[in-house]
């Protein structure tokens, strides 16, 4: 077999594993276009997939040769330039998961493989005259066009995706500053580098409080906030002198995944209700006690609410005999313990937030893709909140002095049902509805959780209603246009 149908081959390969580390990872599990600290990371992206757009499509069929080999020489040393460029800004600003990282090694070594097998054949192409000569490879090089074709969509995506956080960037900049607090606070933030932690802190450091978060990656978290924060591993690393007002405890594992095994249930409890008491002990140790410990929790305390159930659920109803009821209950109780020493404890049980990142991301991609409808019949409740009135609560419940203190709901005033949403989603979107996807693959799949998908809930914010907050984004329609 000669170099250049090898290098092809491994070309044809490198498009294959291109594509899935863009499906899987970028869109699906890390959902890099919705990321703000990812602008610059997607810029890279999308000029490194023009490049390999070109480099796919003019490499199917034609052979380069003369001047035209010494450019694709130097569209190589460009190519090795950014790749080593997105490493280092990739480590940067995000963890890698360990299945990306694996990922992009063997993109690494697989690209370096195929790029030096076509530099061996560049002195014999040199030496002829300048030229594009057409060679088809049948088969192998309508694949490689279309994967040509592929990548450069994806980058015109990415490239799309960058100037949107541009723009978002700009907006946020110009509009005012969440207050918090008169004066200058101190405050501990867990779960920082999370959606809607990074939100926070930012809006935390805008409004000009000092911050320190807790991060199992401390290097990542200085960079994330560049160095603007003050990062421990531990809350054994967090001395007792230091001066926190307040916590704002949002730590946890993600809740929807994988199957619910008793593995699953130990690592959700542990993420949450473990953390949760660590920060307690702390705060019994700590020689200046914070005012007020915000803690997370959801409005999976309340359960689920089965069909044809239209009842309106306050902070004043009871938790069901069920796994995600039980999870929100030992969170809050834990949390609770640090009323013991004197501090303000507020639970905010979070409906389903909606932001550029978090689960709107994936809950749009059906729709973008033309598929929209009921899902499992549409007619359960789904209770959601806009990431920017969540921020706004919590800077309402910072604002509240000595009072605000039990379970808040962290939704909007308007509930909607499943199918609802869907259709407002679509005609924000300019895409058609109606598509019904059956809800039993869903439940066969995650079993009790998908009663989070199929069952829902309609909760209501009575307390932050009843205490004056102003939600910026009450309905659905106008909080789906500020995102998308």
């Amino acid at each position: 077999m000669n170099t250049h149908l090898l290098a092809l081959q491994l070309m044809a390969f490198q498009g294959c594993l291109g594509a899935f580390d863009t499906l899987y990872h970028h869109e699906l599990t890390e959902a890099l276009p919705g990321r703000p600290s990812a602008r610059r990371e997607l810029s890279i992206h999308a000029t490194r997939a023009l490049i390999y757009s070109a480099m796919f499509i003019g490499l199917s069929a034609w052979s380069f040769q003369g001047a035209w080999a010494a450019a694709l020489l130097l569209v190589f040393a460009v190519e090795i330039v950014l790749t080593l460029w997105d490493f280092v800004v990739e480590d940067r600003t995000r963890l890698l998961p360990a299945t990306e990282r694996v990922t992009h090694t063997v993109l690494a070594m697989n690209g370096g493989a195929f790029i030096a097998l076509l530099a061996l054949n560049t002195p014999a192409l040199l030496a002829l005259p300048t030229a594009l000569v057409w060679q088809p490879q049948g088969a192998l090089s309508v694949f490689l066009a279309l994967c040509g074709v592929g990548v450069g969509l994806s980058g015109l995506r990415d490239a799309w995706a960058a100037r949107a956080i541009g723009k978002l960037a700009l907006r946020e900049a110009g509009a005012p500053a969440t207050r918090f607090a008169d004066g200058e606070r101190g405050f501990l933030v867990t779960g920082a580098t999370g959606f809607i932690g990074q939100r926070l802190v930012r809006a935390l450091l805008r409004d000009g409080h000092r911050v320190t978060v807790l991060s199992r990656q401390p290097r990542q978290a200085a960079w994330l906030f560049e160095g603007r924060v003050e990062c421990v591993e531990s809350m054994d690393r967090l001395p007792s002198s230091r001066r926190i007002d307040v916590v704002v405890n949002l730590a946890g594992a993600r809740i929807l995944g994988w199957r619910w095994t008793a593995k699953r249930r130990a690592a959700l409890r542990k993420s949450r209700i473990d953390l949760t008491r660590k920060v307690v002990d702390w705060i019994g140790a700590a020689e200046h006690k914070p005012a007020l410990l915000l803690s997370a929790s959801a409005i999976g305390y309340y359960g689920i609410q089965r069909r044809g159930d239209d009842t309106v659920l306050t902070e004043a109803d009871g938790p069901q005999p069920m796994f995600m009821s039980d999870l929100c209950r030992e969170w809050e109780e834990a949390a609770q313990g640090a009323a013991a020493h004197g501090v303000r404890v507020a639970c905010m049980r979070f409906g389903l937030v909606l932001g550029t990142q978090g689960a709107l991301p994936m809950m749009l991609l059906p729709v973008k893709l033309g598929l929209g409808g009921p899902l499992g019949g549409g007619a359960q409740w789904l209770s959601w909140i806009h990431v920017d009135d969540l921020i706004g609560g919590i800077a309402h419940l910072c604002r509240a002095g000595g009072s605000g203190s039990g379970a808040y709901n962290f939704t909007a005033p308007e509930s909607v049902r499943q199918a609802g949403f869907s259709r407002v989603a679509a005609s924000v979107l300019g895409r058609p509805y109606g598509f019904p996807t059956p809800g039993w693959p869903m439940r066969l799949a995650l079993g009790e959780q998908a009663d989070l998908l199929l069952e829902g809930q309609r909760v209501a914010p009575q307390r932050l209603l009843r205490e004056g907050y102003a939600f910026r984004h009450p309905t659905l329609d106008g909080a789906l246009r500020s995102l998308v």
